[in-house]
């Protein structure tokens, strides 16, 4: 390969990672490894949230998992240890 195929290969591989930043893998995929390939830590409004899922640390991922159904339908991975997450994870375990 010259330079410049190797060069468009990486930034193609690097633009893809940054896309899936935040987002849930397909459910199909929920037994045998963590959902969540990266966290979203960015303030959501709750009158844009839909559903929170909350998934315990277990054989299957080490990294407790919150995610988040949105309004219009996207399933956004919420970092856990952001104030404003930790208050609705209080709250969903207080209910």
């Amino acid at each position: 390969m010259t330079g410049k195929a190797v060069a468009a290969v990486l930034t193609l591989l690097l633009i893809s990672a940054v896309r899936t930043k935040g987002e849930a893998v397909p459910r199909s995929a929920v037994e045998l490894r963590c959902q969540c390939v990266g966290t979203h830590s960015k303030f959501i409004h709750p009158k844009f949230i839909q559903n929170v899922n909350l998934t315990p640390s277990g054989p299957h991922c080490k990294n407790v998992e919150v995610i988040a159904t949105l309004r219009d339908g996207r399933e956004v991975c919420l970092e856990p240890t952001a104030p404003w997450v930790k208050l609705i994870i209080k709250a969903i375990l207080d209910k």
